[in-house]
């Protein structure tokens, strides 16, 4: 594990050489149905730069991925810097400015999506881009009981914020407690992903991906 996020971090090294800003991170394998579709039983992270984003209704061009995947989740917007290895779910709310509706879309180099542990994580948490809805406050709505409802061409699916473990705000507080092992923290402005609430979806040229929030809006992605 040690070894692949040194690669990780390498590949992010290279990336912010290259120009690209780094604007956030995510973690990943945080519900029971991702971790049983990859056959993973921790939690790993990884990082968003500027080139990742994309703005809800974006077409994203499938000859830039090798066999993408989308999911839903929601993203927190950081107020306030979090650090270290003590951090809880409440702390996370207190200092989040805003929860975004996302879609990301994972990608992998590896075959046939046989990844380990330890390949996801040199892969970047398997993370090829986030499309992203408009930031809402988060108004003491309840996380957990959260709903959404998430279609991509035509299947649909709902879940609620007990999918991720430990809800999405404990999710994020794991996020930091991961990064404070490698020294590192979520500062100020940070887009944090908090993992999926459904399963990985396969898509193609031509597909389509919707979610709708019961209390924090709509995103859509479309592949061309």
């Amino acid at each position: 594990m040690d070894d692949a996020y040194c690669i990780q971090r390498e590949v992010r090294r290279l990336a912010l050489a290259d120009g690209a800003v780094l604007v956030g991170h995510k973690i990943g394998a945080t519900s029971e149905a991702i971790r049983a579709m990859f056959k993973i039983d921790q939690p790993d992270s990884g990082f968003l730069t500027d080139r990742m984003v994309y703005p809800s209704g974006a077409a994203i061009e499938t000859g830039q991925l090798i066999s993408p995947k989308v999911e839903v989740e929601l993203a927190f917007r950081i107020g306030a810097e979090l650090s270290g290895d003590a951090v809880t779910a409440a702390d996370v709310l207190a200092c989040t400015s805003q929860v975004v509706p996302v879609l990301e879309l994972l990608d992998s180099r590896i075959g046939n999506w046989a990844i380990r542990l330890v390949d996801t994580v040199a892969d970047n948490a398997s993370c090829a881009a986030v499309v992203c809805g408009d930031g809402v406050a988060l108004d003491g709505h309840d996380l957990l009981a959260e709903r959404v409802v998430f279609e991509v061409d035509g299947h649909t699916q709902a879940a609620d914020g007990r999918a991720v473990i430990d809800g999405p705000a404990g999710s994020v507080a794991c996020l930091v407690r991961l990064l404070s092992r490698r020294g590192e923290s979520l500062p100020t402005g940070d887009l944090v992903l908090a993992g999926a609430w459904v399963g990985a979806v396969d898509v193609s040229a031509g597909s389509t991906a919707h979610a709708r929030f019961e209390n924090f809006g709509a995103v859509s992605l479309r592949m061309v």
